[in-house]
């Protein structure tokens, strides 16, 4: 076995890779992030999903993913950065939700894997610390978990 080459060929990585689990994400500027695990990264799976989330005529700045350009069909303005070339143009960048991928595979890597069947809980855990994290944690998930259950009080 050739070492260089052993070391040269790698797994696919990023979408499309053999057995990852579709996630779409939304991030507001200067807000809150959304995450959800999707069937598909189809056009009309995310364009679905932003329909849902986001309030038409905004302004939504993706990487150059084919799947987000029915965007501007749709009522949105929809500016892309083109990663292959620059990670910002100006105001149009992503970085907000890559820094969020970034701390969510940060803090599920200790796991070492994470079944399919629990990983949508795990992601939607990394959201929950990543909109509070500023915050005393102890004291969110209580209050929360107040407004569940209000007749116990």
């Amino acid at each position: 076995m050739n070492p260089i080459l052993a070391a040269s060929v790698k797994a696919k990585r990023g979408r499309g890779a053999y057995n990852k689990i579709p996630v779409f994400g939304i991030l507001e500027r200067d807000g809150f992030v959304k995450v959800e695990v999707v069937k598909d990264v189809s056009a009309d799976t995310l364009l679905n999903l932003t329909i849902k989330t986001v309030r038409r005529g905004s302004i939504v700045y993706t990487d150059k993913f084919r799947s987000y350009d029915a965007l501007m069909c749709c009522g949105y303005r929809h500016l892309k950065v083109d990663h292959k070339k620059q990670f910002s143009n100006g105001k149009v960048y992503i970085n907000g939700l890559e820094g969020f991928w970034s701390y969510a595979k940060e803090r599920l890597i200790k796991y070492h894997g994470v079944s399919k069947e629990k990983f949508s809980l795990y992601l939607k855990e990394m959201e929950f610390r990543y909109n509070h994290g500023n915050k005393d944690i102890f004291h969110e998930v209580s209050k929360y978990l107040v407004t569940l259950v209000p007749d116990l009080l």
